[in-house]
């Protein structure tokens, strides 16, 4: 059994950065990829940023490559993904995702433990 845990989320100015991480527990997730999600009110969750279990290989949405990276800490079971130049349309609840594969995949299918999420809103 794996717990993913989120947290960082919060409230920013658009134009502003913030930080997300993703502690799991339970088991090791070293060898697997992960990937951040999120879900904004109203619409459907879409992909956001997938990392392979190395941190070598990582696949970014249209809508925030550039502006937000993937990183993760395999010695502390740590994800993290760094946002800047928010916009308000990054307003959602995003969500940590363990993969049940090691390398990225952008489906949430692929995906077998989420966490609860974390609410990031960013005011215009």
């Amino acid at each position: 059994q794996v717990q993913v845990v989120e947290s960082g989320g919060g409230l920013v100015q658009a134009g502003g950065p913030l930080s997300l991480s993703c502690a799991a527990s339970g088991r090791t997730v070293g060898f697997y990829a992960m990937a951040w999600f999120r879900q904004a009110p109203g619409k459907e969750g879409e992909f956001v940023a997938t990392i392979s279990w190395s941190g070598s290989s990582t696949d970014y949405a249209d809508s925030v490559k550039g502006r937000f990276t993937i990183s993760r800490d395999n010695a502390k079971n740590t994800v993290y993904l760094q946002m800047n130049s928010l916009k308000p349309e990054d307003t959602a609840v995003y969500y940590c995702a363990k993969s049940s594969g090691s390398e990225p995949r952008t489906t949430a299918r692929d995906y077998d433990y989420w966490g609860q999420g974390t609410q990031v809103t960013v005011s215009s």
